[in-house]
């Protein structure tokens, strides 16, 4: 399908490298037909693209009667990103190449208590190992992608209202990891950069729009529209798990009642789990909220092995996410959505059983299109793998960023 870039357009050159990232191999005639430029505006952006080292020639294609094309494709090992997911249970930090595939990764324990400051040394010391142990350049390096739960405030750069992290409530995690490691630095929220993840590592088209609800110790949403992630007006969209389905429901954190975090996240699950005493023995639940992701863990891995109380906690949370995915569904008439995050490790395949049933049958369009659902493959990775995708986006294809993190980068 063509996507009319106009030649004057300042993004033409980085929509034109995104053609052939999401194509994969494809002609100069290909990008003429999917771009709407002329034949000598693709001849002279891939003429500029090849002298930069981003894109080479990779062989002929079949000939339709005439000369046989000149296939094109990303030069993947000239250029990294990292990406790094900063989380409770632990820090996760992947290397890609400009294709998004993953070359290297280090995970390490998680930022728990620990303060601020002394995670951001530990995160310089460990990003060098990384990169030793690949034998990657400092200089091939085009950015450091952070994905972080909690809000972002106004700059972009800073954490906030995180129920787990609370000693980076005005902590400046761009800056700081800036000074300390060298690089450029992107913060980004986690449900964004999974959605990224998948839409950079899966080559998905920017025609096509979809969401991705990420699970880990709270519950995001992360929603892609025309190839860029959709932030509202603060760059904080997707706050599902602030979304009310009970208005008589436990009190959250947030301030409000009965929302989904609340009724479905991994703490919920693991309370209701706790007062189970013989359940608490058999699994060996701690009940300590530092090992709450443990805890969740256990008791996923016991509902994917049959343990009947625990299918019913699995199967109670997922019906909670359920209601909220089909709500989000009538409200954007989506029609693909990923589940991504380490809280659907263990029983993602109960979670994704009863989303599908309840997309299947409630949701307004159902009649005119399915919602289609899938578990993500990127797997535990796709926080950091998405993070990297957002230090990719922002440096090599800034139309496809929000003007706010492209100044954010600069």
């Amino acid at each position: 399908m063509s996507r009319v870039i106009g030649p004057s357009s300042e993004n033409t050159r980085s929509a034109v490298l995104d053609l052939i990232r999401s194509g994969g191999v494809v002609s100069r005639v290909d990008l003429v037909e999917a771009s709407g430029l002329t034949a000598a505006s693709i001849t002279r952006i891939v003429k500029t693209l090849i002298a930069e080292g981003m894109v080479v020639e990779s062989g002929f294609g079949d000939s339709t009667g005439g000369k046989r094309p000149t296939l094109l494709e990303l030069n993947s090992a000239s250029r990294f990103a990292v990406g790094l997911s900063l989380d409770d249970a632990r820090l996760t930090y992947v290397v890609t190449d400009l294709a998004g595939n993953l070359v290297g990764r280090l995970v390490s324990k998680g930022i728990g208590g620990t303060l601020p400051s002394v995670v951001v040394g530990r995160i310089r010391d460990e990003l060098e190992v990384l990169l030793r142990q690949l034998d990657i350049d400092r200089g091939d390096v085009i950015g450091v992608g952070v994905a972080g739960a909690g809000r972002l405030d106004a700059t972009g750069g800073i954490l906030r209202s995180s129920l787990s992290a609370t000693d980076w409530e005005d902590f400046d995690v761009q800056e700081a990891l800036e000074a300390a490691s060298g690089f450029g630095v992107i913060l980004e929220k986690d449900s964004a950069c999974a959605a990224l993840g998948e839409f950079w590592v899966g080559r998905i088209p920017a025609s096509k729009d979809f969401a991705t609800l990420y699970m880990a110790t709270g519950i995001g949403l992360g929603i892609v529209i025309e190839g860029k992630v959709y932030g509202g007006s603060s760059s904080n969209a997707g706050e599902i798990g602030h979304m009310i389905l009970d208005v008589n429901g436990p009190d959250c954190w947030c301030g409000s009642r009965g929302c989904l975090e609340m009724l479905a996240a991994p703490l919920s699950v693991v309370r209701h789990a706790l007062t189970d005493p013989q359940l608490v023995e058999t699994l060996g639940l701690s009940g300590d909220p530092s090992e709450l992701r443990l805890d969740f863990a256990l008791i996923g891995r016991a509902a994917a092995q049959g343990d009947e109380a625990c299918v019913a906690l699995i199967e109670e949370s997922a019906t909670y996410l359920a209601k909220a995915l089909v709500s989000m569904a009538n409200l954007m008439d989506l029609d693909h959505l990923y589940l991504a995050g380490p809280g659907f490790a263990d029983a993602g395949a109960i979670y994704y059983r009863i989303v599908r049933d309840h997309l299947d049958r409630l949701t307004f369009m159902r009649s005119v299109h399915s919602v289609h659902v899938e578990l993500s493959e990127v797997g535990l990775e796709s926080a950091a793998l998405g993070a990297a995708a957002v230090a990719l986006q922002t440096r090599l294809t800034p139309h496809q960023a929000s003007a706010s993190k492209v100044r954010r980068a600069v």
